[in-house]
């Protein structure tokens, strides 16, 4: 399994999505991060963990402390192979548009409702 597939394996589960979501706002405990879930803290260590090995994430050691963040190489990774799809999207957008402008000033004006003479 190549990097980018264990990616998105492990942007495939809800949970793990909301964690680096959190974890876009800045680095948390764990505690921190499964305040918001009714999971229990194990299972969101085992979520952590999932995110770590997939290379979304990174574990920092302050002490005792053990704050997770967001890993940006990881993420830059998913970015890169979704740009080259999103570029491509775009420029299907503007040919969509520029078909709905001919269709628009094709149309035959329409006069509202109690102004027909």
């Amino acid at each position: 399994m190549t990097s980018l597939d264990r990616s998105f394996a492990a942007l495939a589960d809800p949970v793990r999505r909301a964690l680096l979501d959190r974890l876009a706002e800045g680095e948390a405990s764990v505690q921190e991060l499964a305040r918001p879930f009714a999971i229990s803290q194990p299972a969101i260590s085992r979520h952590l963990k999932v995110l770590e090995e997939a290379g979304l994430i990174e574990t920092r050691i302050a002490g005792t402390a053990r704050p997770r963040r967001l890993k940006p190489e990881g993420v830059a990774a998913l970015w890169d192979w979704l740009g080259r799809y999103r570029a491509q999207w775009e420029r299907q957008f503007e040919k969509m548009d520029c078909v709905l402008e001919g269709l628009a000033e094709a149309a035959p004006a329409k006069v509202p409702r109690g102004e027909e003479k």
